[in-house]
């Protein structure tokens, strides 16, 4: 889908439609054109780039690759700004991307999404419903479509901090399987985000210092995009570690917990060792005993095993092993 929006200030209409606007666009030198294009086919897209436009064929070599790191590059006649966003179905961490091109000059904005793009269809939108000015600059819509990328990518962060609270409180009062999965997925998508977030900040910070000439007059819009996409890096970054923290006390109360159950285990093997011990040697079918023939030997065994299981059970108790504290001396 091709969609067109040409502004001539002769009459300052603001008129969609398709690729037949861009001959208009030709004749009419002082009007501004937006073409968006989205999933057409490469020989397609080349040609219209290239051939409308004069765009530099590596420039466009770089928007049809189906993975490049984020980039601006100025050239002669445009600067390219390439973006990575998010899919139309992202909704959760669990999130898509695609490639978004823009090819700012100073009568054009053309737009290539390797898919459909949600930020596109809003500021289009804006645009043509009269929110946006329809006399903007190229360069200013193009920016406000980097900062509509941008902003996409909040209310994915958002919702971690939520869960993340439900987290804490499932993982003192029921930990499962489950939780330690969703904590290991959370960490692996916070970081796919950190690290496409981490790309355009230094993207934009870079364009600051050292700003392209057709965006030479929009340092504002600039710093808009760039703080924030500094403040979601700062939140993606937060998120990530209280995560991490979160997935190191989970194991380390499962470690405790089972530090607890071994305790308990070591504690009755303990206890029952040395009266096993005593019961087998006087369970042994020798005829030459001489505890058994004493009258009371029964009783005085039981007594000698119930004097061992309370003298090893007060020495735990003043260890702090049964939950007593232990004596210093």
């Amino acid at each position: 889908m091709i969609r067109s929006v040409l502004y001539d200030p002769s009459d300052q209409r603001l008129r969609e439609g398709g690729v037949e606007l861009i001959d208009e666009w030709d004749r009419a030198p002082a009007s501004q054109i937006w073409v968006a294009i989205e999933r057409q086919p490469p020989e397609t897209e080349r040609g219209l780039l290239s051939d409308r436009f004069g765009i530099h064929p590596l420039a466009i070599a770089d928007a049809l690759r189906e993975r490049h790191p984020p980039k601006i590059e100025p050239f002669r006649d445009n600067t390219f700004i390439l973006l990575k966003g998010l899919d139309a179905e992202s909704t959760s961490l669990e999130f898509g991307t695609i490639q978004l091109s823009l090819f700012v000059g100073e009568r054009f904005l053309v737009s290539r999404s390797s898919g459909r793009s949600v930020s596109t269809e809003a500021v289009l939108s804006e645009l043509t419903s009269g929110e946006i000015a329809p006399n903007i600059s190229r360069a200013s819509l193009a920016l406000r479509l980097c900062r509509t990328v941008a902003d996409r990518f909040l209310p994915l962060l958002l919702a971690v901090e939520k869960r993340l609270d439900e987290m804490e409180e499932e993982m003192l009062s029921r930990p499962s399987d489950e939780l330690l999965a969703e904590l290991v997925r959370q960490k692996g998508d916070l970081k796919r985000i950190l690290r496409i977030l981490q790309y355009h900040a230094q993207l934009f910070t870079s364009a600051r210092s050292n700003t392209p000439a057709h965006l030479m007059d929009h340092g504002h819009e600039l710093t808009d995009v760039q703080e924030q996409l500094d403040r979601m890096l700062g939140l993606a970054r937060l998120y990530y570690e209280l995560t991490d923290d979160l997935m190191n006390g989970y194991l380390s109360l499962s470690a405790h917990r089972l530090n607890q159950i071994m305790q308990t285990l070591t504690i009755v093997t303990v206890i029952f060792v040395p009266i096993t011990f005593m019961a087998g040697i006087y369970g042994m079918n020798f005829e030459r005993i001489p505890e058994l023939g004493y009258r009371n030997g029964y009783f005085i065994l039981l007594g000698t095993m119930l004097m061992v299981v309370v003298g090893i059970l007060t020495v735990f108790f003043k260890r702090g092993w049964l939950g007593g504290r232990s004596r210093r001396k």
